[in-house]
């Protein structure tokens, strides 16, 4: 439900738990009336700090995606703290050029390929660098304000890599954790990167520094020792001042108790069988679901799919492919080649090998809400996840998380996080497409006494590791960092 914009602004007392991450919990959206208005944002990172963010007084700073004009001291008017659904949140003003420079730029074009195994080439700018540095100096300077003394301030992802470093030469009295959703380059990579040792300094003004997976960890301790000259053992880093860095890895996960409940809706169930009949209601469906991004490898699973077709072995009336890709960075130019390319492939397929009625690929460039997503993971017969590097891949576990039943297979990337946890997937090279072709085949001849035994294991994964256990491992691991600074953020009987 969306709240209107211009609620009441709730006062900037001091917090004990502080979030610092790119984004807001929160969508500006336009209401009926033609109001603005906030509506929560989709995803599980708020559902599990959202109870003890309540618990703690805590506050959420972020940019609210509304792009602004010249930005002074780091507000402007209509970017005061509020509160939405009970949670209090404080706005970062971001203007045109900053948005340009900071997030399209540095984080995007620089960061993101570079981390991903430079699937794309990273670009290298100054410019972009120094946007990059002035805007995680204002985050740092506003949670620096907002922290009560002792405080613990928990900063998010690799538009932020700054923060800690700056927050804690303005606050040395807080503790500081960082977690990077996304994967953490080797050595060889991350040292193209002009400004290699400022990001690991930046890093290690934290007090825990989390990763998806130790390879990251371990990848962040060895650039470390080599590129700063810190002394480190296994997973700690020993500071000049006396200080201790932790590196660890605490993988991600989803909601999946609110997945199953959503799967099991009889309107979600309803709709996957409205999907179906849509499609044909073909022997099986496939489907794709991504955020348009080049790191995703969507041409590669639908060239293979195609290619089966071509060759006889799939008929397009009785197996289908239905690819989501939600539009992503668009005003990037990679992300528009991306598209363009993607659009000739998936038209030439269906050209060739479609018929009146039945395409060989239903390719939709949407986003869809939460149901609709539920209802997609339902009607899938296969699910194939085939990134080329993703630091976990949260779409395979919401699939699995759907599949009550425990039927229904996933084919998924060796290279996504999500690889290391759900053993029982078709683990696939995506550079492969032989390999590719060949999980395809298995998946779709699998008997059900096969795909019941990899389920239900992979279901049985993802409960005992949700989102609420990767975020209480977290806070956990920052109330043994902090016990010497005040009480616990977690209740005691609870940790």
């Amino acid at each position: 439900m969306g709240v209107k914009d211009h609620s009441p602004s709730v006062a900037s007392v001091p917090a004990d738990l502080v979030i610092v991450a790119n984004r807001l919990p929160v969508d500006r959206i336009t209401g009926p009336d033609g109001e603005p208005m906030w509506r929560a944002s989709p995803g599980g990172l708020v559902t599990a700090i959202e109870p003890v963010l309540r618990a703690n007084r805590g506050v959420w700073i972020g940019w609210p995606g509304a792009v602004t004009g010249a930005v002074t001291g780091g507000s402007e008017a209509g970017m005061e703290p509020f509160e939405h659904e009970g949670l209090q949140l404080d706005p970062i003003a971001l203007s045109a050029e900053e948005i340009e420079g900071f997030y399209e730029g540095f984080s995007n074009a620089t960061l993101w390929p570079l981390y991903h195994d430079v699937v794309a080439k990273p670009e290298f700018h100054r410019e972009w660098w120094e946007a990059y540095v002035a805007v995680n100096r204002r985050f740092a300077e506003h949670a620096a304000d907002r922290a009560a003394k002792n405080a613990m301030v928990w900063v998010h992802d690799y538009q932020l890599q700054l923060v800690p470093q700056m927050l804690r030469e303005l606050r040395p009295d807080l503790r500081i954790g960082f977690f990077l959703h996304i994967p953490f380059p080797p050595a060889e990579l991350f040292q193209q990167l002009p400004w290699r040792r400022q990001i690991l300094e930046g890093l290690l003004g934290a007090d825990l520094v989390g990763f998806q997976l130790p390879g990251g960890a371990q990848n962040f301790v060895r650039l470390v020792r080599q590129r700063v000259g810190h002394k480190t053992h296994r997973d700690l880093v020993y500071l000049p001042d006396g200080r201790t860095v932790r590196a660890a890895a605490f993988p991600i996960s989803i909601d999946v108790d609110n997945f199953e409940e959503l799967a099991r809706k009889p309107e979600v169930i309803a709709r996957a069988k409205e999907i179906r009949d849509a499609l044909g209601n073909p022997r099986k469906v496939l489907l794709g679901v991504d955020r348009l991004d080049y790191t995703k490898g969507i041409h590669a699973r639908l060239r293979a799919f195609g290619e089966l077709v071509a060759a006889g072995e799939l008929d397009v009336e009785e197996a289908v492919f239905v690819q989501v890709a939600t539009p992503s960075r668009e005003r990037v130019e990679q992300y528009r080649v991306l598209r363009d390319d993607l659009d000739r492939l998936v038209g030439r397929i269906n050209g060739d090998y479609g018929r009146i009625g039945s395409p060989a690929i239903s390719y939709l460039h949407a986003s869809y809400p939460r149901e609709e997503m539920a209802a997609l993971y339902r009607a899938a017969d296969v699910m194939v996840v085939t990134p080329y590097r993703d630091g976990m891949n949260l779409v395979a576990k919401e699939y699995v998380a759907c599949r009550y039943n425990d039927d229904g297979a996933l084919i998924l990337s060796e290279f996504a996080g999500a690889a290391y946890e759900l053993r029982q997937a078709w683990l696939v090279n995506p550079y492969d497409l032989n390999g590719v072709k060949d999980a395809i085949r298995e998946a779709l001849h699998a008997d059900e006494k096969d795909l019941a035994r990899r389920m239900r294991t992979m279901r049985k994964t993802i409960k005992a590791a949700d989102i609420t256990a990767w975020a209480r491992s977290f806070l956990e691991e920052m109330d043994i960092v902090r016990s010497a600074h005040g009480k616990a953020l977690l209740p005691a009987d609870k940790t």
